[in-house]
């Protein structure tokens, strides 16, 4: 009976001491996880997949009123969209320094193709006609990586670039790259495999424009003759005025084709683009390899503008013009002073002709 009661009383305390210990092991876990994530450690761990989900469907929901995101839906199959949903959503996220900048929404390259001149060609609305293509993905501003920041490093040239999923194309686009010297041996040096489109002009309705465009900026600019000629009595035309040096094309191309053959190179005219945007369209797509998703149904002739706009996407109240800088009126200029540049650049727009293959017509 004595042994018995020591029996019970020992099985007690033993009950009681791993009670105490459970007790203890437990607070040693709570202090512990409150310490993790007090200290963000939580923050780390892996969100539910339904999660994101719902906050990609949130996304797209979202984006069906914005008119510049929706441009790159027309007629698109719904996975073709929802791509360009994954990989805008894609652009908020930090990229890594892997030298693979790759997440589940895509991946950051450099560009496959650049539009590398001429300013007022009409590069503008080259790239936003391209922007419709689901399979294009474009920067909106321009880099000047190749003539003003290349001393910046590619990796910091690629981290500007929209991320692409499997069958899309990066794009960008700087005209000044087209007349600056060191502009292709950089790109080059980058990829010999780069694609290089050319939106070219008439060169001295370009330089009426150009002229245009600073005199807005700068109202008390000397007139267009008198920038255009050294002398105005001999005729001598001043080619170190930009606005007449961007003109003399074949002087450019030259440079380029020291390091790229003619095959990498599509000269779009600007005068086509203005009068057949969908037949230039097409050519620049085959060109990229793209199929031909933008057409002739995608564009309508802006009459107070004098150029294309695209029509109204699904979603949005109105249809998608240039901006008000796009199709300034001209300032007046002497006949004799045009007819003097039309005979300067005669002989640089033959030139240019052989090297392309093409004849824009200009003369």
């Amino acid at each position: 009976m004595g042994c018995s009661k020591w029996t019970v009383a020992f099985n007690f305390g033993h009950l009681k001491a791993q009670s105490k210990l459970s007790v203890f092991f437990t607070m040693i876990i709570l202090f512990t996880y409150l310490f993790y994530c007090l200290n963000g450690f939580c923050d780390s761990l892996p969100r539910p997949v339904y999660d994101r989900q719902s906050n990609l469907a949130n996304k797209v929901v979202l984006k069906d009123g914005q008119e510049a995101e929706q441009l790159g839906a027309y007629n698109a199959s719904p996975v073709s969209v929802v791509r360009e949903q994954l990989s805008d959503l894609s652009n908020s996220e930090a990229p890594s320094n892997n030298i693979s900048i790759a997440n589940n929404f895509g991946s950051k390259k450099f560009p496959q193709a650049i539009i590398i001149g001429v300013k007022k060609g009409g590069t503008r609305a080259l790239l936003e006609f391209l922007r419709i293509h689901p399979d294009v993905r474009a920067v909106g501003a321009e880099p000047h990586f190749f003539d003003r920041f290349y001393d910046k490093g590619l990796e910091w040239y690629r981290n500007l670039m929209p991320r692409t999923l499997e069958g899309q194309i990066t794009m960008e686009k700087t005209p000044s790259y087209f007349i600056t010297k060191e502009a292709p041996r950089r790109v080059f040096s980058m990829s010999r495999h780069t694609r290089l489109i050319v939106v070219v002009r008439d060169p001295v309705t370009r330089a009426v424009s150009d002229y245009t465009q600073t005199l807005t900026k700068s109202p008390g600019l000397p007139s267009f003759q008198n920038l255009a000629f050294r002398n105005a009595t001999t005729g001598v035309i001043d080619t170190s005025w930009s606005a007449v040096r961007i003109g003399i094309y074949a002087k450019h191309l030259e440079n380029w084709l020291r390091y790229f053959p003619l095959s990498r190179f599509l000269f779009v005219s600007g005068e086509r683009l203005v009068t057949d945007p969908a037949g230039e369209m097409g050519r620049v797509q085959d060109f990229l390899g793209l199929k031909r998703v933008v057409t002739d149904k995608h564009f309508y002739f802006n009459q107070t503008k004098g150029f294309p706009c695209l029509k109204k996407p699904e979603g949005s109240s109105r249809p998608r013009c240039l901006g008000k800088s796009k199709g300034r009126p001209h300032p007046q200029i002497p006949s004799e002073v045009l007819l003097r540049l039309r005979d300067f650049y005669r002989p640089f727009n033959l030139k240019f002709y052989q090297m392309t293959g093409h004849n824009f017509g200009w003369d």
